[in-house]
Parts: C-alpha cells; structure tokens; sequence
C-alpha cells in the first residue's frame, strides 16, 4: 500500500513542475515579446513636446502628422454659443523634420523594463514643422476674421434720451471677432502638440470691448444726464404755462469725455425767448378809456421786464442743482398783471385832451379830478404813454433849470414827470395847461393829491393818452384855505422834535413861506413851527 501512494504523489509533482515550466515560458515569451514590441513602439506615457505617443510606431506617428487635422472652436456672432471650423495639416504645410530624433527615443527607452515602466516626456527642438505663411493663411481664413459675418466688440454707452426712461446704458457687445496675433499664437500651440482642437475663446483671441457697463466714469456720467433731465421747471405767466423739463434739457447738453454740462447758450435763447414773449415794456397797447372809446399806445415804460442777465445765470445754476418746482423769473420791473391788460385793474388815468384825471382800484373808480398837466405853448407837454409809479415822497424837491420848488405828495412816473401838489395854482382842468402848464408833470389840487398819494403803490400804472373831441371846460378851483391846509399839514407833521427833526421842520417853513400872505391867515397851527424851531435850536446848541 505503501509503494502505491509515493506513484500518485510524483504525479502531482510532475505536473505542477510541467505546469511551472509552461508558465515561465509563457512569461518570458510575453516579456521577450514585450521588448521586441516597445522596440518599434513608444512606451504608454510617453509624451514627446506633449504630443502622447503612447504605442505609436515612429512610421504610425509619421502618418498621424502627415494626416493632421485640427479642429477650431470659435465664438458665434451672438456670442451665445460655438461653432467648429477644421484646419488641416496640408493647409499649413506641416510635416516630420527630425526622423533621426523621433527613432532615437525609441532606442533610448528602457524596453526591458516595458512591465513596470512608464514613457518619458521628450522635449525635442524641431521634430515637426509647419510653413508659418500658409498657416497665418490658414487662420486669416476662419470666419472670426470675415467682415461679412464677424462683428466687432461695441463699448458700453449713454443710449440716447427718451421721456419714459431719461438716458440708460447700453450694455457693451463682445463680439467674435479674431485678434489676428493672439489666434494665430493659439493655433501654433495647438499644432505643436498636435492637438486635435483648440478653443479660441478660451485662448483669449477674442476682441474685447475697452469700457462695460460697471464702468465707474459712464455711470458717473449717467448720473449727471440724469440728474440734468429730471428737472422739471414751471414758469407761470398769468393763464400762460411754460414747463422745461427733460425733453428740453437734454437737446441742451454737451458731453466731453464722461463730463457732462449745460451749454448755457441754449439757456440764453430759452429765456430770450421768454422775454420775447411775456415782456410787455417798450409794447404797442390798446386801452379803453373811461369815455367808452379804445386809444392805442406805443409809448412808455410800463411792463413787464426781464432781467434777462440774471435770469439766465439763476435758471441754469437751477438746473445744475437738480431741483426742480415752480420758478418766478428775476425782472428789472413787474406789472400787474400778466397778458394785454399788464397794468391790472388798479391804475391811473389821465386825459391830456379833457384835462382830467381817474383813480381806479380794483377796478372800481374811486376819484376824479381836473388837473393842469405840462405846457405846449412852451413846448413842455406832458408825453403819452404808459408809465409806472416809480416812487412815493413826501415833501420832495423838484430841482430844474430856473426852478426848484417843494411838493408834499411826490410821485414820479415818467423820469422827473409825476403827480403832485400845485399850492401856487388856483384853477385846474380847461385847457388852462396850453398856457399855464407845468413843465410836464401833472399839477393837482393840494387835497386831492393828498388823496391820491394814499391811494395808489409804488408800481401802479399811469396811463396818459389823447383823445379827440373830449375837450372840456370843466375848472376845479382851490381856494386859500385848501392851500393853507398845505402848511398846517407841513407843520403838523413835525410831530415831537429831536436831532432829526430839521428837515420836516425846514418843509413846514416853506409851505408856510409858500401859501402866500393870503392862505396864512387860515394857518391856525404857526405856533407849533415856531416852538418847534426853538427846541430843535437847542439841539443844535448842544452838538457845539
């Protein structure tokens, strides 16, 4: 039994050691295999100017050159995708010109140890070359360089102003079209590895745009157009309404760079314009009288007049600000009302034909008188016209060439032409003025002016006029006691005195002086004056 049992065993040996033997043979027929193989083929890993030739033979490699293509991704014109143009290795010349180096690094290769070796990275000078003109060729012919069809990047801009947005930016467009420098680069980079595709966005071979819309400086300037057209200024000229906001505004507006301002010329027209046509001094007027016939009136200062200097200046320092709301103009002198009828509703009337004189407020005539306005025969006529009360004074001083002559109710309209006070007449109206005239102001009886001067401003019209067939033979006289009232007024208005007392004092004796021996009899109040010069005597005593 023994014997039987030691058989079996040398069988198994001899198998496994058959089976052991076959195993060595196989491994090193794979392992010679191997070498013979990785004699002609690269190594796995093996990169050669980081072109992967990994189990390349030199004669596979020659033909993957020679059969080259490359494939460009290039941006679309709407830049919102890609699209693929193919440049093949014939187009630009391209081929093998160191065989003897490609070989070499199959020999130098560690073949024997193909198993448990990976390839090398091989940086050889001109293994394969490309002629450089045909490949510029080649890439000047992509579509990213067509004028046709390739678009240039547009920078971000000011759109152009519009009433329900004011000025936006317009985003900036990038565009697809090729740096020539850039793409060309790319692509010879691509062609060395011998890559099989190279995007030229992201390379970076794009056109870019110079200014998006995050740029600090346009939205500095879209601020200031903005700021400029959403003003919104409203001048009001009685009924009439003028509004200048931003569909104005923004045809005014000069932009240097990102700076933005206002060409103050177009203000100067706009308000020129204005004055053109509200402005009612130096115009052409047509009034109705109080004897129910119309004048017409081309003479006067009266009206509405702009300062057009000042204007100009305040309105664009206005929409520099940015602040909007309603706006009054600046004048040299206003009216009282705006339209035809700028003097209102409260004026004077004078008819140098009849003689006569009308107060109205508010429309309502409130006074009447015969008056004695300037001499004709010497020349002295009292001018037509439209007029505005430049001023009211009491007790002022008429200076002329031969005269100078105290009135206690002053009222200038026309230059050194006003209403006032006439004690040393004593008869007005008729045509009493064609030879007793004044020297072109208009003369009233001492109680009526007084009236007068309490009744109308500083501003209000004074309307003389002309008219035919009103001649009349109405006379208001004044007698001594009316014009004795010019003293008693003069020396009552002293009031209590002290140091500034002298100039009512020095009116009080000239009325006094004035009224004549007969009116001064009627002066109930003289002892006032004199009393009056005593205490301000010793005020003056006092100063010395």
């Amino acid at each position: 039994m023994k014997k039987k049992t030691n058989k079996k065993t040398n069988k198994i040996l001899l198998a496994f050691t058959i089976l052991g033997s076959i195993v060595v043979v196989g491994l090193a027929a794979v392992y010679i295999g191997g070498i013979v193989y990785y004699s002609s083929h690269y190594l796995n890993g093996t990169t050669i100017n980081g072109i992967d030739v990994s189990g390349f033979t030199y004669e596979k490699l020659e033909k993957k050159i020679k059969g080259y293509t490359i494939s460009v991704s290039e941006r679309d014109k709407e830049s919102t995708g890609i699209y693929v143009e193919k440049l093949k290795g014939e187009q630009i010349g391209i081929e093998v010109i160191s065989e003897d180096a490609l070989r070499d690094i199959l020999k130098e290769q560690k073949k024997a140890l193909w198993f448990q070796t990976t390839g090398e990275s091989y940086v050889k000078e001109k293994i394969i070359s490309y002629d450089e003109e045909k490949l510029k060729t080649a890439v000047k012919g992509l579509e990213g360089f067509n004028e046709k069809k390739a678009v240039h990047p547009t920078d971000a801009k000011i759109s152009e102003y519009t009433e329900k947005d004011g000025y936006t930016i317009i985003p900036e467009t990038q565009g697809n079209f090729l740096i020539e420098e850039k793409a060309v680069e790319a692509v010879k980079a691509a062609v060395l590895k011998l890559d099989k595709k190279v995007d030229l966005d992201k390379k970076g071979c794009y056109e870019k745009p110079e200014i998006d819309q995050g740029n600090k400086d346009l939205n500095s300037l879209l601020n200031s157009l903005n700021k400029y057209v959403s003003v919104k200024i409203v001048y009001k000229f009685g009924e009439n309404k003028e509004v200048l906001d931003g569909r104005t505004i923004n045809k005014w507006i000069k932009v240097k760079g990102y700076k933005a301002s206002i060409d103050s010329s177009k203000v100067n027209e706009y308000v020129a314009n204005l004055r053109k046509t509200y402005d009612t001094i130096f115009r052409t007027r047509t009034f109705m009288t109080s004897y129910g016939k119309e004048v017409t009136l081309d003479s006067g200062d009266y009206g509405w007049w702009m300062n057009y200097t000042k204007e100009q200046e305040e309105l664009l320092a206005q929409i520099k600000e940015g602040k909007s709301g309603e706006r009054k103009p600046e004048y040299y002198q206003k009216a009282a009302a705006y339209g035809k009828k700028d003097y209102g509703d409260s004026y004077v009337e004078i008819n140098l034909t009849a003689q006569h004189l009308f107060v109205y407020k508010d429309g309502e005539k409130v006074l009447e008188t015969d008056i004695c306005s300037g001499n004709e025969s010497r020349k002295m006529g009292t001018p037509e016209g439209v007029y505005g009360i430049t001023y009211k004074e009491r007790y002022g001083v008429l200076v002329g060439e031969t005269y100078e002559s105290t009135v206690a109710f002053w009222m200038p309209f026309n230059g050194d032409i006003g209403l006032h006070d006439a004690i040393w007449k004593n008869r007005f109206g008729s045509d009493f003025y064609k030879k007793e005239g004044s020297h072109g102001c208009i003369n009233l009886p001492y109680n009526t002016a007084k009236k007068i001067y309490d009744l109308v401003e500083k501003g209000e019209a004074v309307i003389c006029y002309r008219l035919k067939g009103t001649e009349s033979d109405s006379v208001t006289k004044q007698d001594v006691k009316e014009i004795a009232q010019a003293a008693i007024d003069a020396i009552e208005a002293i009031g209590k005195v002290d140091k500034e007392s002298g100039d009512a004092i020095k009116a009080a004796e000239y009325m006094y002086n004035k009224v004549g021996a007969e009116a001064r009899k009627y002066v109930d109040n003289y002892s006032k004056l004199e009393q009056a010069k005593k205490e301000f005597k010793q005020f003056e005593e006092k100063k010395k």
